[in-house]
């Protein structure tokens, strides 16, 4: 325990912290990582959120997050209706990840765009979640801080440029991961800060030839 908070747990819409209140912002984390409104959504389900999710509401949880509710939203509730309304189509799937914490799920989005996401994660207790995987690549996400996410080819100097576009704006890296499929191939880095980003930050980042995508996250 860090302090009180992890012991009364978060201000939201209950029964419970971890099956509801980390549900919320696992689906809010998924969607902040599409970067737009989701139109579909593939909900797969594991361990205890299988079993005991729907008697926790996990469901609307995880639907309320993706449509970028909080969670002390009282819409959360009518998640499952408000979803229809708002054209976000939704299915849930139960399904053994195997060796991997009892409160996962794999959240497969697409957005109004047609842009398609993958993101796995876990609620770990009192609201904490850890986001482990997007678009199959091994990652930790906390949400807790500010995030840049950079999909880039796997070359030398990549790194480097990224973090002289964070130094020339006096921006401070708290964790930094970098994770590849294969050597020379596609990666994901995924830097961790101590302060919101700037738009130009990610407008730089683009600049690069040898990075794809970059992206903001803010904490939640």
């Amino acid at each position: 325990m860090r302090g009180v908070f992890d012991i009364v747990g978060p201000v939201m819409i209950g029964p419970s912290s971890s099956h509801t209140a980390g549900a919320v912002r696992l689906g809010l984390m998924a969607g902040k990582i599409l970067g737009e409104r989701a139109v579909k959504a593939g909900i797969q389900l594991h361990g205890s959120f299988a079993r005991t999710g729907k008697g926790h509401g996990t469901d609307k949880a995880l639907l309320a997050g993706i449509m970028g509710f909080l969670p002390d939203d009282e819409r959360i509730r009518d998640a499952q209706a408000l979803a229809l309304q708002q054209g976000l189509e939704y299915s849930f799937q139960t399904v053994d990840f195997g060796d991997v914490h009892p409160n996962t799920v794999l959240l497969h989005l697409v957005g109004v765009s047609g842009r398609i996401v993958s993101v796995g994660g876990a609620s770990i207790g009192g609201g904490n979640i850890l986001i482990t995987k997007i678009n199959g690549y091994a990652v930790e996400l906390t949400g807790e801080y500010p995030a840049l996410l950079v999909l880039h080819r796997d070359r030398p100097g990549v790194i480097l440029q990224v973090a002289g576009i964070l130094a020339r704006r006096g921006l401070n890296v708290a964790f930094m991961r970098v994770s590849r499929q294969a050597r020379g191939q596609e990666s994901l880095m995924i830097l961790e800060m101590d302060e919101a980003l700037p738009a130009a930050v990610v407008d730089e980042c683009c600049s690069y030839a040898d990075i794809e995508q970059a992206m903001a996250i803010p904490a939640i």
